[in-house]
């Protein structure tokens, strides 16, 4: 009976052992599934930084490229209508002097001719 009894002991705590052993493996896959969904949330994040990161970036150059083309376009068109302006008044100052000669001369001729 002694030795009937003492293998059960045996047998049972054997069990209990494994029963603990089985109940640690279990806590770390736990563990290890937790660690991969920080993981897996983690690499979320980065990515959905990174592409925010991006598209925000890419916005800022299309903004500054545009604003500069325009910028470039608004200068050449000023420079366009300064320049246009000059040469109108230039040539209207030219004529103007023309004519005031060209006047002065026949008035000088036409005096001169009736003395």
């Amino acid at each position: 009976m002694y030795f009937t009894w003492h293998v059960c002991m045996m047998i049972l705590t054997q069990v209990e052992v494994d029963v603990v052993v089985v109940t640690v493996v279990v806590e770390l896959v736990d563990v290890v599934v937790v660690v991969v969904e920080v993981v897996v949330e983690v690499v979320v994040v980065v990515v959905v930084v990174v592409v925010v990161v991006v598209v925000v970036v890419v916005i800022v150059v299309v903004v500054v490229v545009v604003v500069v083309v325009v910028v470039v376009v608004v200068v050449v068109e000023v420079v366009v209508v300064v320049v246009v302006v000059v040469v109108v008044v230039v040539v209207v100052v030219v004529v103007v002097v023309v004519v005031v000669v060209v006047v002065v001369v026949v008035k000088y001729c036409k005096c001169r001719s009736n003395s």
